[in-house]
């Protein structure tokens, strides 16, 4: 048992992380919340791309044939066994229920099977937690910016290690509204990366689009208006159409690269924009700047966060590429603190297709 093995004196804690929230299957081994030992990612991409987005019952369907292979050569890849596994967690929220299941019931099993604790991770508040993987911690309190495929939110990040949330997207996140854009243009699922890797070539003031703030002290986010102006920009290159792909397929290259560069300088500044107004309104508490998340991985926007963060003299953290998009890694870090703690969650912990945030507001509601 955990406590055990703190009481003898040995002081790492190793956890086997487990993820499986939508449509990448991943295993990993984590040492005191910073060394992979382990990652392994098995991504669905060419099981759901003929459908241009992800097909929850083809992607549980494939986590449920890929969960056992994948933990096995996470452990092998880190030359352990699972008698050295000290806790399993696993990501519960939010995520497609089907897949969510899958991952967290392989995870209890595991655990109850090597008489371990079981803790289940919020995937949202994971992906905060990628930043202190492989590299030095960084000073808190600090400003916390999520920003994946369906959320994209601000938190503070408490010295304790406590969050409070400041801001959340109203409509569409930021990953939504690059995979919509993206689609528009034509563009083959995933669309974020395609659309990043066609804006290298455009103009990012080509085209004018808003940048959505919601009020002068909103920290929350809304990318819907922005969308829809996209739409209206592309049908504005044709006369009479009313097929947005048709249209921008039928573009120049030149045009559909100004395209993708402007609405991603749109995104972009934005997020940028809401980063500073918060840490205005912190008056001097943030200490860091720490982002995560699958559109993390965008250059444009790594860039101007660490301009941002430079610029106002605070700390950055953030994950490397790979530790953006969804993995283990990051589910076994968030859960170290609770490890250390001697927390455990009981075995019928529900997935729950909600973050915590969210389903604190409908329980409110």
């Amino acid at each position: 048992m955990l406590h055990e093995v703190l009481r003898s004196g040995q002081t790492r804690v190793r956890i086997l992380g487990v993820e499986s929230s939508c449509d990448e299957t991943a295993a990993a081994i984590v040492d005191d919340g910073r060394s992979i030992r382990a990652s392994i990612v098995a991504s669905q991409f060419d099981l759901h791309r003929r459908y241009g987005g992800v097909v929850p019952e083809i992607a549980s369907r494939a986590h449920l044939e890929r969960i056992i292979p994948v933990i096995r050569e996470a452990l092998a890849g880190a030359r352990g066994d699972l008698a050295s596994i000290d806790a399993v967690a696993a990501g519960v929220r939010p995520g497609l229920i089907g897949s969510l299941l899958v991952g967290s019931s392989a995870a209890k099993g595991i655990a109850w099977a090597l008489g371990v604790p079981f803790l289940g991770v919020d995937h949202v508040e994971a992906h905060l937690a990628a930043a202190g993987l492989e590299q030095d911690p960084f000073p808190r309190p600090a400003l916390g910016l999520v920003v994946s495929g369906g959320h994209t939110s601000l938190f503070e990040m408490e010295p304790e290690g406590s969050l409070r949330r400041l801001g959340r997207t109203i409509d569409d996140a930021a990953g939504e509204a690059f995979d919509k854009a993206a689609a528009m243009l034509g563009l083959p699922h995933p669309g974020g990366p395609r659309l990043e890797e066609l804006a290298r070539a455009g103009d990012p003031t080509a085209v004018r689009l808003p940048r959505p703030m919601l009020g002068p002290d909103s920290l929350d986010f809304s990318f819907s208006g922005l969308k829809t102006a996209f739409r209206l920009a592309i049908l504005d290159r044709a006369t009479g159409a009313d097929d947005v792909r048709s249209v921008a397929e039928g573009l120049p290259p030149s045009t559909r690269g100004d395209l993708a560069a402007s609405f991603q300088a749109a995104v972009v500044e934005t997020l940028l924009r809401k980063i500073e107004r918060a840490i205005d309104q912190g008056e001097g508490r943030f200490r860091s700047l720490v982002v995560g998340g699958g559109v993390v991985a965008n250059e444009t926007l790594r860039q101007g966060v660490a301009a941002l963060a430079a610029r106002r003299k605070i700390s950055l953290g953030i994950p490397r590429r790979d530790l953006c998009l969804d993995n283990a890694a990051m589910i076994a870090a968030a859960a170290t603190a609770r490890a250390r703690r001697g927390e455990q969650d009981p075995w019928w912990l529900p997935a729950e297709p909600l973050s915590r945030w969210s389903l604190a507001e409908v329980a409110s509601a």
